[in-house]
């Protein structure tokens, strides 16, 4: 390890929406590891975050309940709607692969091909799994810090449920979400909507000159459909639909703000999503053979918008408008080989295979204007890329899960071949399970990296760029400790990762005097996450997480040995679940989180260079109270005292917010 772990591992903390799985839901299944897995099974670093857990987090964006993952740090730039990335062990925005269902939906039109979490909202999800670590040998491009995988509310067997969520509060606040589902006869089927209107706050510092206290507002649209026929035992035929929309304010795009340049409402942002996917799902042979085909297509659309502000001295204008279309097609299997051949040593044996086409295209246009000149920009581009993957899973006598899969991928002329391998160690006598895997991963350069252009040819693509190559390791253990007569009453965990990457892309200086992309840096990363709860009591439960995150990177704009941007060394967070009364519910969460290298701001909005940002300390509070059988009161409060944290520096991160609502259920 570069660089020493403070002796806090074991003492700080996350949110109870966001416990790691391996401590606190062993009996969860988890499907981004074909084939679906307990997390006890995982040679590997998981968080899943249920229903349950996003209900009571408060959060209003994918991002803001993914603040408390051990691991991941979200990197906002202002409230929702603002850009919002997320590094995943200390990886790039790139490098951390975002599925719905299994369909990859990161943004092609994005520069590094990353997924804006900020406009991400949560009511048609049912569950979040987070799988950290070298995966494309399983997903491909992108997952080079690992897969998060946003899985959808299904109706079940039986009379139709209708929940109702309504809230509202401070500042301006108003929400509605509504889901019901249900099966009768062969068919199920799962419909939410939801409306929300935030004012929302300035995402512009208050330190800077530029200041108004005007907020950048959010509202949203959101309809999707999961429909499915059952012709026969055992088959599944499949209708996701997903249709969503988003308008928000966004801090001025002007160049370099100075004092007296007011900030003002006049940049906007809105987009529009539409997402369908057709598929069947079969277990054949009495369930040795399971097999999978989906067919899946989105088209996003992106626009952003700043009207002339007359005290802007670069007298900046911007119309921006991105358009994507991705096409998926998928074909997974899964053989239960111990159906075919029983041994008492090997158990649980599954050989999975399958194959993947994913067909991107992008057209954009920027109509920009800066200090009284045009600056337009365009790009249309299309790319196809096709995986064959394979993968074996087996038991041990019980205690030994060995894992490895292989892929192979043709992309962009390119043809990254990655594999992975893993074990799972469970020592009952201990109550501990020890856990490690050894990968690569690759990500191929983003259609905007590779044909993006502006019509004055200050930027220019670079078709012959190759993929970003990583190779890692990790290792880990969890364990449980009777405590106070209390046989769970002490857990706690540990990992340590490691990850080198190559071939990262950086914009570059050409010789021509413009700016392209190229394949000049690298970069190691390691780290360790650790966790630990304690239930000293029915009433009570504390649990804390606490992540180390070392980076070190050659990139041609910084300094030598820099560490890379807005990845903290330090990140903690601390909670606690009390239940004084039957029914109620209260979960103070303290979240902590380090300086890090970043681009600077003074307070007059000039250029300050390369260094180090501030830290920041928030608290949360939400509290629920279950007034009837089917109706639970709820009160969550963010940024209990006004922090003032710019988790990216001239952004600052939203004030304090309180939101009171009702859930019911029939």
């Amino acid at each position: 390890m570069r660089g020493t772990i403070p002796l806090l591992a074991l003492l700080i903390t996350t949110q109870a929406a966001a416990r790691q799985a391996d401590l606190i839901l062993p009996e969860t299944m988890v499907t981004a590891t074909r084939p679906p897995l307990p997390v006890t099974d995982i040679a590997g670093g998981v968080s899943v975050i249920d229903r349950q857990q996003i209900d009571a987090s408060g959060a209003v964006t994918l991002a803001d309940v993914l603040t408390t993952v051990p691991g991941l740090h979200v990197s906002p730039s202002g409230g929702p709607g603002g850009q919002a990335s997320v590094f995943m062990r200390g990886t790039n925005a790139g490098h951390v692969l975002v599925l719905r269902d299994g369909m990859p939906i990161n943004d092609p039109s994005d520069p590094p091909g990353a997924f804006n979490f900020g406009t991400a909202t949560l009511s048609d999800i049912e569950r979040i799994e987070v799988v950290r670590g070298p995966m494309a040998a399983l997903y491909g491009s992108g997952a080079i810090g690992g897969v998060i995988n946003l899985i959808s509310r299904r109706g079940a067997p039986g009379p139709a449920k209708l929940e109702i969520d309504l809230s509202g509060g401070y500042p301006a606040t108003i929400q509605g979400a509504a889901s019901v589902s249900g099966g009768t006869g062969p068919f199920d089927y799962a419909v939410t909507v939801e409306s929300q209107s935030r004012r929302g706050f300035d995402a512009t510092p208050k330190r800077e000159a530029s200041y108004t206290n005007t907020p950048q507002g959010f509202r949203d649209r959101i309809a999707t459909a999961n429909l499915g026929y059952t012709p026969i035992e055992g088959t599944r035929v499949s209708l996701f639909l997903r249709g969503a929309e988003t308008f928000f304010g966004l801090s001025d795009f002007g160049l370099n703000p100075t004092a007296g340049t007011p900030d003002t409402n006049n940049a906007k942002g809105e987009t529009a999503s539409l997402l369908g996917r057709m598929g069947v799902t079969s277990r054949l042979f009495g369930g040795t053979y399971e097999t999978a085909a989906f067919v899946g297509h989105v088209h996003d659309d992106r626009h952003y918008s700043e009207a002339l502000n007359p005290a802007d001295p670069a007298m900046a204008i911007v119309d921006e408008r991105f358009h994507t279309d991705r096409t998926d097609l998928q074909w997974n299997n899964t053989v239960h080989l111990n159906d075919l051949v029983s041994s008492a040593a090997f158990r649980s044996t599954d050989l999975t295979f399958g194959a993947q086409r994913t067909i991107d295209q992008i057209t954009g246009r920027a109509n920009d204007s800066y200090y009284g000149s045009a600056d337009p920009e365009t790009v249309r581009a299309m790319s196809h890329a096709t995986g064959l993957h394979g993968g074996i899973t087996t038991t041990i006598l019980s205690r030994v899960i060995l894992s490895g899969q292989v892929r192979q991928d043709w992309i962009n002329g390119d043809a990254p071949a990655t594999w992975r391998l893993g074990a799972v160690i469970k020592v009952p006598e201990i109550d501990t399970v020890f856990r490690t895997a050894y990968g690569t991963a690759f990500r191929a350069p983003s259609l905007y990296e590779r044909f993006g252009a502006d019509a004055a040819g200050y930027i220019v693509g670079n078709p012959n760029l190759h993929p970003e190559r990583s190779e890692g390791w990790e290792f880990g253990f969890t364990t449980t400790i009777p405590v106070l007569s209390r046989p769970d009453g002490l857990s706690f965990g540990a990992a340590f990762f490691d990850q080198r990457i190559t071939n990262l892309i950086d914009n570059v200086a050409l010789p021509s005097g413009a700016y392209g992309w190229a394949n000049v840096d690298s970069a190691t990363v390691d780290g360790v996450e650790t966790e630990v709860t304690i239930r000293p009591a029915t009433f009570l439960s504390v649990h804390a997480s606490y992540t180390f995150t070392d980076t070190t990177t050659n990139a041609t704009f910084l300094p030598p040995g820099a560490a890379l941007l807005r990845r903290p060394k330090n990140t903690a967070e601390i909670d606690a679940t009390i239940t004084p009364l039957p029914g109620l519910r209260i979960v103070p969460v303290l979240i902590y989180t380090g300086p890090a290298f970043d681009y600077l701001y003074d307070n007059k909005g000039n250029s300050q260079g390369y260094g180090v940002g501030q830290h920041g300390l928030v608290a949360n509070l939400s509290t629920s109270y279950d007034l009837m059988p089917n109706a639970r009161l709820y009160l969550n409060a963010t940024n209990l005292f006004g922090s003032r944290y710019e988790p990216v520096n001239g952004f600052q991160m939203p004030g304090t917010t309180v939101i009171a609502g009702v859930r019911m259920h029939w």
